[in-house]
């Protein structure tokens, strides 16, 4: 029976390491969303929804991800839009201002919509 022991505690060891590190990536993405909350709660993040709403005014297209960042010091939100004739737009707004910081545009090829 002693011979069994060092295999049950190895088994249940490696069984928690495997299932902390599943959690990593989990419990990283609930931080990320708390640290964004925050941000919002503290004015220093414009709100999705106002984001949203100056984008359609001033960048018209279907969006297909958005992003919240930090950036050198600032949040950032990072926005892919599939535009008219089908030209995908990346955008960098100031997520304090909604300021556009960098517009990166990806016109179709020949034959692709």
């Amino acid at each position: 029976m002693p011979k069994l022991f060092p295999r049950v505690s190895t088994a249940v060891l490696m069984a928690g390491a495997l299932l902390c590190a599943l959690a990593w990536p989990v419990a990283q993405a609930g931080d990320d969303h708390e640290q964004a909350h925050r941000a919002v709660q503290a004015g220093e993040v414009m709100p999705l929804r106002g984001v949203l709403e100056r984008l359609e005014r001033e960048h018209p297209g279907q969006v297909l991800d958005v992003e919240l960042e930090r950036d050198g010091g600032r949040w950032v939100y990072e926005i892919k839009l599939l535009q008219a004739g089908g030209q995908r737009v990346k955008l960098k707004l100031d997520a304090r201002t909604a300021e556009l910081i960098q517009r990166k545009e990806r016109h179709p090829k020949r034959g692709e919509r």
